[in-house]
């Protein structure tokens, strides 16, 4: 793949974005949108074998697809958003405006396709708009579609976003979106801008999340070994059909066609009547050709231990990974880890955009500032070895608080909560709601 990569479209706030000048960034769009369209071929198979000049209609032309690229995204994305990302806020009521907004939204799945977006083409996109019954919405779209123009400055602050697309009549119409105004614009005619309206948000409502700062795909590193893996694989099949239509030698007997096939219909060589020396110069055997089959499988395990190791993904259908230990298993997803954790900083950054965005919209019920005390919390969505976590809570017992035991076990969601659920069976006080009440007892005098 020779596309270039997706850059920042960066412009001055002194410019004025014309319609001219919409033209030029809607070309440099659709010239990105090479790159993005082939990502997403490659996600949902169509790769380059399958486009490849046919063999002579004599020849096996097998075109094997093994669709690693869809592997990495689908496993890495379980793997990282498997179980959804918990939104936190100290204040209980801004908490409960976080989780109404998000359910009414269906923000788990919104996340998700978000997160796969991000690893198909390396970047993703939220539009963020209110309903005619002034609920605030949410909801993904692909840079295909779509994309953010930044100013000049080292911030890299959003000035418009734009969304476009083409109707059933082949007009391109869509959206311009400023700090404070929807502009919306059509090609019919000659390009030209609508009359705007106000969105109510402070800032431009359609933002950007990230893979990473390179905005490559999670399988945009290893396009060219999937491609080799197939190519590899493809004339492997196509050597074994080779070997299935194997020519029959007859060397010293002259077979008329009845002959032939009657020897094809019960698979019975018949000679006639020779002398000894006759004999000795009839030869009968299939041709084979050479076989390249260690060499072969050698490259195919070349091949895929790189697609593996440079996506840093895991391949979980490895037969040796299952029998792991638990350290072995770490290690084993480490590369993943590091990949996730730092994914992780890129979708928290957007989605604090998010946050703020909607927490300057009139119909919210959050400060404007609410957002600031927003924490998330990602968690890996690994195979978990309940026994030998509860063991090693168990040995940590008189080094640690019971807090931190118990946030060792997976099962345990909330320890402070499962610690009051412990004393409540027990029948005691834990130990930090005593101190608690003695600090106030404290205060009080």
């Amino acid at each position: 793949m020779l596309y270039p990569r997706q850059e920042y479209y960066i412009m001055s706030p002194e410019t004025e974005l014309t319609p001219e000048k919409l033209g030029e960034w809607l070309r440099r769009h659709k010239q990105d949108c090479a790159r993005m369209q082939y990502l997403k071929d490659m996600y949902e198979g169509r790769h380059p074998i399958q486009l490849q000049p046919k063999k002579e209609p004599w020849k096996p032309d097998n075109r094997i697809v093994c669709n690693h690229a869809k592997y990495i995204v689908d496993r890495f994305n379980g793997f990282f958003l498997g179980i959804p990302v918990k939104t936190m806020h100290p204040d209980p009521e801004v908490a409960a405006e976080l989780e109404a907004i998000q359910k009414y939204n269906d923000q788990d799945d919104n996340n998700a396709e978000l997160s796969k977006y991000c690893s198909i083409y390396g970047s993703g996109f939220e539009l963020l708009y209110s309903n005619e019954g002034a609920q605030i919405c949410i909801t993904y779209l692909t840079p295909l579609e779509c994309f953010l123009i930044y100013d000049d400055s080292v911030a890299r602050r959003p000035l418009y976003g734009v969304r476009y697309y083409k109707n059933t009549d082949g007009e391109i119409v869509g959206s311009v979106f400023t700090d404070s105004e929807t502009i919306p614009f059509s090609d019919r005619d000659g390009l030209h801008f609508g009359d705007p309206e106000p969105h109510y948000f402070d800032g431009v409502p359609l933002i950007e999340y990230i893979e990473n700062e390179e905005r490559q795909g999670a399988f945009e590193q290893v396009e060219s070994a999937i491609n080799g893996y197939e190519k590899a694989i493809s004339e492997k099949a196509n050597d074994v059909d080779y070997f299935a239509d194997a020519y029959l030698l007859m060397l010293g007997v002259k077979v008329d066609e009845n002959d032939l096939h009657f020897m094809h219909s019960n698979r019975i060589i018949q000679v006639g009547e020779m002398d000894a020396d006759e004999m000795n110069a009839v030869k009968v055997e299939f041709l084979q050709r050479p076989s390249a089959d260690a060499t072969q499988e050698n490259l195919l395990d070349r091949l895929e231990d790189q697609i593996y190791t440079q996506s840093m993904v895991a391949n979980i259908s490895d037969e040796d990974f299952g029998g792991s230990s638990g350290t072995a298993l770490a290690y084993k997803l480490q590369p993943m880890r590091d990949l996730a954790a730092s994914k992780a900083r890129k979708f928290a950054s957007g989605m604090n955009r998010r946050w703020r965005l909607i927490a300057s919209h009139p119909a919210s019920k959050m400060p404007p500032d609410a957002w600031t005390s927003i924490t998330y919390r990602f968690t890996e969505n690994l195979p978990k070895n309940l026994l030998e976590e509860v063991q090693t809570a168990a040995q940590m017992a008189g080094i640690t608080s019971r807090e931190t035991q118990l946030s060792v076990i997976s099962a345990v969601d909330d320890p402070q909560t499962e610690l009051q659920k412990i004393a409540a069976e027990n029948g005691t006080v834990p130990e930090d709601t005593l101190q608690a009440e003695r600090g106030a007892s404290g205060d009080a005098q």
